[in-house]
């Protein structure tokens, strides 16, 4: 069961991760950009139906990656080789401050990784993380067509070719149902789509005023802070997060946590479908 903290933090991550990462199998057929403008009904059953696919997509598996994460905040910059296995990610730590590591650096993370393969356990506990990260940003992703209202703004160029824009805003007749998707209520942004396969590729948000959790007893997430993120088309018919930015502030009973990341993730190069973690890690060591 997730915990009040964990379920606080999940909702913020939820948040920049809405686009999903697993996400593969473009859309069946491709659609034709409107030639008019949509009415504010148009706009909503078109991203009904884009995050419904985004859902689906989302329970694919079977396109495994291997990629670079760079991960850089005010105080650090890491730069780690990930594999998406069955098990789970496996990550292996091959630079700190745009710097490789040195000896006693590379000596630590071998010895973590030679821990890693000795004992399963580690991995399962990082498995069940990433599943009940995965559980919550499937149910904001299901919520998104009701928690927001959705206005067409216009076709606008993007790397792949026309994208169709559209804002949102809170849908008043939203009632939240749990701690995970109460900072829907306060968020306005924009959502861009790719006009050929109706696939999200940007979003972007920022939130309106302050988001308490248990009347602020629990928590508060405060006004100002914002998110984007980027999703593309890393392989045929294949979509990966490329870029997630994020800035907000959280209160949690009485410690403030600042969350304040730019995430890059390059590099997607297909790995063997099914493969186990044991492999990963082998594989990251160049074995």
């Amino acid at each position: 069961m997730l915990t009040i903290r964990s379920r606080v933090y999940g909702g913020i991550f939820s948040l920049a991760l809405v686009v999903l990462p697993m996400a593969s199998a473009a859309a069946a057929g491709a659609a034709k950009p409107p030639a008019e403008p949509l009415s504010p009904a148009e706009a909503q059953t078109l991203v009904q139906r884009v995050l419904a696919e985004e859902v689906q997509m989302a329970r694919d598996t079977s396109h495994p990656m291997r990629f670079h994460l760079r991960k850089q905040s005010p105080r650090l910059t890491t730069l780690k080789e990930m594999i998406e296995t069955r098990d789970g990610a496996v990550a292996r730590l091959v630079a700190v401050n745009d710097k490789p590591l040195d000896a006693a650096g590379e000596q630590q993370e071998q010895a973590r990784l030679d821990a890693l393969e000795r004992d399963p356990s580690l991995q399962q506990h990082r498995k069940h993380g990433e599943d009940e990260d995965m559980a919550v940003v499937m149910k904001v992703l299901r919520m998104m067509p009701s928690a927001f209202l959705y206005q067409y703004q216009g076709l606008g160029p993007g790397i792949a070719g026309p994208v169709q824009r559209f804002s949102f805003r809170p849908n008043p007749r939203f009632q939240p149902p749990d701690m995970e998707t109460q900072a829907l209520t306060a968020m306005t942004g924009e959502l861009w789509i790719d006009a050929a396969g109706e696939r999200v590729v940007r979003l972007a948000g920022s939130l309106q005023q302050d988001t308490s959790y248990g009347w602020g007893i629990l928590g508060k997430l405060n006004k100002g802070g914002w998110l984007e993120l980027e999703q593309a088309e890393v392989a045929p018919h294949v979509w990966r997060i490329s870029h997630v930015q994020l800035k907000m502030s959280l209160r949690i009973v009485v410690k403030t946590r600042i969350f304040d990341t730019d995430e890059l993730m390059r590099d997607y190069t297909p790995v063997a479908s099914g493969l186990d973690y044991r492999s990963a890690i082998h594989m990251l060591r160049g074995k």
